[in-house]
């Protein structure tokens, strides 16, 4: 009996080691199905269509006998000029102007990128996958512009008994709509589309995450004061008008392979050219209520107010100049704010890291063969192409303030209610 029990036991470990060996071969082999699957040519994948040439007739026929050099110049100069009298136009319009203005540019940038993703993947026959994509920006946008609303219009909320109802349970809905889109992508799976609706999947939420995430933050730091969004936002316009101004003229050492027309010349006259500019642009700002002190919405006259009295970061002060200063400048001390020393970094900041949101846009293009992610603006590209620096700018921006600014304050106001409560409390014992 016991030898029979040996030889079957021995017949079960065979068939179990053949089971085992045929299971491997079958994962081996799936294996190298998915591997052949992910390394395919690239030349399955096809090109984007190169935009169109948008430039207006009169444009074109006033420029006609130029070099096509010197014709991208004026172009380039010409509507430079027109986006930045536009962009003061709507400063002058006020802050909700200019959080609708972030709006439109979030939702024309996203556009861009996921337009190139339905081009490349062949997304027009995916089930659903247009609406779902333009569905999960609504839910994203529901949920930020929902926080910033209970943030910053709470006196306005306390009077609605429906939006107390939204806000309370904001988290719950927002959550509740996400969940909503992630069943019916679920649901429009079909077969032999599978890796292709994931890659699209995952597509539409780095865009999300790159565009919604950051116009939230540009949004944030306009509520600290209209100043933390305009130095910002100019120092990277400044930076990008000069570089290009001194690549042109004097450029003649490439910078980054990635970016051809960069170089060295246009990327450090950029840089001391935004630094100065940061340097006086915030002086004249720093003078203002308007640009300085924090967007509250009026629930009494139901708009945006910018009246406060100035912190000390928009105070004048007077500084002892360095010594070895003082024999070029000839000066012992000099008036200043000390915002304009923030403005240092900040333009340091727009102009040597804020480039390479540039660079990334950059091969970004090249990887997908593409010249502009759109042709909105004759001579610049998309919307996507003016605004890639701008991303990581407010993402810095916001840091920046949280970090070495609202901490700094939090810590003075702390420690000055300790005070007030403790000399509160020994005149109330007195008494």
């Amino acid at each position: 009996m016991s030898a029979r029990r040996r030889r079957r036991a021995a017949a079960q470990e065979e068939e179990d080691e053949e089971a085992a060996e045929e299971g491997s071969e079958k994962e081996v082999d799936l294996e190298e199905r998915l591997v052949d699957l992910d390394l395919r040519n690239d030349s399955d994948v096809s090109d984007v269509p190169p935009p169109t040439d948008s430039t207006p007739e009169i444009l074109k026929r006033a420029l006609s006998g130029l070099s096509a050099r010197w014709k991208n110049w004026w172009i380039r100069g010409i509507l430079t000029l027109a986006m930045i009298s536009g962009f003061f136009l709507i400063i002058y319009l006020g802050s909700f102007m200019l959080m609708l203005l972030v709006l439109s540019i979030q939702v024309k940038c996203y556009h861009e990128i996921i337009t190139i993703g339905y081009r490349v993947y062949h997304s027009y026959d995916l089930p659903w996958f247009r609406s779902l994509s333009w569905y999960f920006l609504l839910c994203v946008n529901y949920f930020f512009y929902g926080e910033t609303v209970a943030d910053y219009f709470a006196t306005f909320v306390q009077r609605r008994e429906q939006l107390q109802f939204l806000i309370r349970y904001h988290r719950f809905i927002s959550f509740a709509l996400y969940l909503a889109g992630f069943c019916m992508f679920v649901l429009s799976l079909v077969k032999k589309h599978y890796r292709l609706q994931f890659y699209m999947f995952a597509w539409t939420h780095v865009t999300l995450l790159i565009t919604v995430t950051q116009s939230h933050l540009v949004i944030q730091n306009l509520f600290e004061g209209m100043i933390w969004f305009l130095v910002p936002i100019s120092s990277v316009i400044c930076n990008d008008i000069t570089a290009y101004i001194f690549g042109f003229f004097f450029g003649r050492t490439p910078l980054i392979k990635l970016s051809p027309k960069k170089t060295w010349e246009g990327f450090i006259g950029g840089f001391f050219s935004t630094v100065i500019f940061g340097f006086i642009f915030s002086y004249f700002l720093a003078q203002h209520q308007y640009f300085v002190c924090p967007v509250e919405y009026n629930s009494e006259t139901n708009r945006f107010v910018t009246e406060c009295e100035p912190s000390e970061l928009f105070q004048m002060k007077k500084y002892s100049v360095p010594p070895l200063l003082q024999a070029v400048l000839g000066w012992e001390t000099v008036n200043m704010y000390p915002f304009q020393m923030h403005s240092i970094a900040l333009s340091t900041f727009a102009s040597l890291i804020g480039p390479f949101g540039g660079f990334f846009a950059s091969g970004f293009k090249r990887a997908f063969k593409i010249k502009d992610f759109a042709d909105t603006i004759p001579g610049h590209g998309g919307i996507m192409d003016r605004f890639d620096c701008q991303y990581l700018m407010a993402t810095f921006v916001h840091v920046y303030i949280t970090s070495f600014i609202s901490g700094i304050w939090a810590k003075d106001h702390f420690h000055g209610s300790l005070i007030l409560n403790s000399v509160t409390g020994v005149f109330e014992k007195q008494l």
